[in-house]
């Protein structure tokens, strides 16, 4: 596989410090994009070009792009607290919600300006309406959610409609389950379907350039998502770990 050009959005969260190593080992260049100045001397120790940029300044972040010049964009923005805390997380849904609306358009029209062939983006895989599962990826999402899961809705349908419905740009939406391992907030998993971030991490790499434009659910064998297309079109296992 020779190398890409890679433009990693949030590259400073949870599954973009394990992602950028990995791009780096398989012989990818990585622009990675961080909101702080103080993660990027991290950004730089893990391999990444760093660059300072805030997704809602559509005018700089299309010059960032522009000048990484890359064949695939990946999204991996949230803005969450560290800790999930709960005081904290009805202001950090809304926030969320905005970067997956209006922070993903802007990114998809700075993705296509540059000439980017393909863009990976995190969507999450507990947000389906309720029904027979497990869940495929053909499932209708929970549009009568209300309150903060109404927000949060809202949102992931923006992200992935702007993903999914941008051509020439080939969108891949990555719908991850609840994360565990290092930089999150637990170390094992907790909940109906959990992934392992090196594991969610390793999606995001394969779908650079596999599997065909849509949408893949990523989380270990569980009940309530089907995860078994991800390993028939992406090659994707569940059991990735990087190297400790």
């Amino acid at each position: 596989m020779m190398g890409y050009r890679i433009f990693l959005a949030g590259a400073s969260g949870a599954i973009g410090r394990r992602l950028t190593p990995l791009l780096r080992s398989a012989g990818h260049y990585v622009c990675g994009s961080t909101r702080s100045e103080a993660n990027v001397n991290t950004l730089r120790s893990l391999g990444a070009d760093p660059i300072v940029v805030d997704v809602f300044d559509a005018s700089a972040l299309s010059r960032v792009v522009a000048s990484a010049r890359p064949d695939v964009v990946i999204h991996q923005l949230t803005d969450l607290p560290k800790d999930l805390n709960p005081r904290e997380m009805g202001a950090a849904i809304v926030r969320t919600a905005r970067i997956r609306s209006e922070g993903t358009r802007n990114l998809v029209r700075a993705a296509i300006a540059v000439g980017a062939r393909r863009m990976v983006a995190q969507s999450i895989a507990w947000a389906y309406a309720p029904g027979a599962e497990p869940h495929a990826e053909t499932d209708p999402l929970d549009t009568g959610a209300e309150g903060e899961g109404g927000v949060n809705v809202q949102g992931l349908i923006a992200l992935e409609y702007l993903t999914l419905k941008s051509p020439p740009l080939e969108g891949i939406v990555l719908r991850y389950g609840q994360l565990y391992g290092p930089g999150t907030i637990s170390d094992q998993p907790s909940n109906s379907a959990p992934v392992h971030v090196d594991a969610a991490a390793y999606a995001a790499l394969l779908a650079m350039d596999h599997g065909r434009p849509g949408i893949y659910n990523i989380a270990q064998c569980n009940r309530s998502v089907a995860v078994g297309k991800a390993r028939a079109e992406l090659g994707w296992t569940s059991d990735f770990r990087l190297p400790a």
